[in-house]
């Protein structure tokens, strides 16, 4: 394995957590990985209470259930020693810029301390990747086909027929994913298993439906429809889809939405 040329530690680390709003959800697992500039490592990860419900997509995902952390401690009680042991430390991970990283900020701020990312190098191997295997239909066209996009690329016709050589391209360098139409639809599919409508403005959490969206971020719905009820009819009133205005104007009536498996 190659080294890393390192002038002080770097930490990569990991969460695990009750979903993937990261205003909203909370750490279940941190794991921490230091390197040192001699190359020695030091292993941490532990389970965090998080106070909250951790969601049924993201128990499928980690495994990790509210009964596993009921008796772990919760962010606050860990955040000073964590803070100390990211002190003059970069950082790394995977999708750390987009998700990680928020979501840890915002942990440490609802303890009332400050994760400062000032003078840190942050690497990100997800970013990297990106850029070395950029995501444009000539990229994939060249990289699962073995040829380069002629004159005509990004007409219509041209493209269309592209899109279904990388198709077949990506089915004959990968046959595990399968070549009918409901495995690549399964595979193609980036939803969130805990939204209601198809813009995420609502989610599930538990049984109960919460708001996804704004400074009511991670707020039942139930309790808006009775503390916040002009949030609801702004809903209503404003540039949103349909199936958004119809939960919030059955939630004005008492009408909530019932998840498929409490039915």
């Amino acid at each position: 394995m190659p080294e890393l040329n390192l002038e002080r530690p770097i930490i990569f680390f990991d969460l695990e957590t009750t979903g993937t709003n990261i205003l909203r959800d909370r750490i279940v697992e941190i794991s921490v990985i230091k390197i040192f500039p001699d190359g020695q490592r030091e292993t941490h990860t532990r389970l965090v209470n998080p106070g909250i419900p951790i969601s049924e997509g993201s128990i499928a995902i980690h495994g990790i259930t509210d009964a596993d952390v009921a008796n772990e401690p919760q962010f606050n009680e860990i955040a000073p020693k964590l803070l100390l042991y990211f002190e003059g430390c970069d950082v790394a991970g995977y999708n750390v810029i987009k998700f990680d990283i928020p979501l840890l900020i915002n942990e440490f701020m609802r303890v009332g301390i400050e994760f400062k990312l000032e003078g840190r190098k942050i690497i990100d191997a997800y970013n990297i990747f990106c850029k070395l295997y950029p995501r444009t239909l000539s990229a994939a066209y060249e990289f699962f086909c073995g040829k380069t996009l002629g004159a005509d690329a990004h007409s219509a016709e041209a493209d269309t027929k592209a899109t279904i050589d990388v198709l077949f391209g990506q089915i004959a360098k990968h046959p595990e994913i399968g070549n009918t139409a409901q495995a690549l639809h399964e595979l193609s599919d980036n939803t969130d298993p805990d939204s209601i409508d198809a813009d995420g403005r609502f989610k599930w959490s538990g049984s109960e439906v919460i708001v996804s969206f704004s400074k009511h971020s991670g707020t039942k719905l139930r309790d808006l429809a009775i503390s916040e009820p002009g949030f609801l009819k702004w809903i209503i009133k404003s540039d949103f889809s349909d199936d958004v205005k119809k939960i919030a104007h059955d939630a004005l009536s008492g009408i909530f939405p019932k998840k498929p498996s409490d039915v």
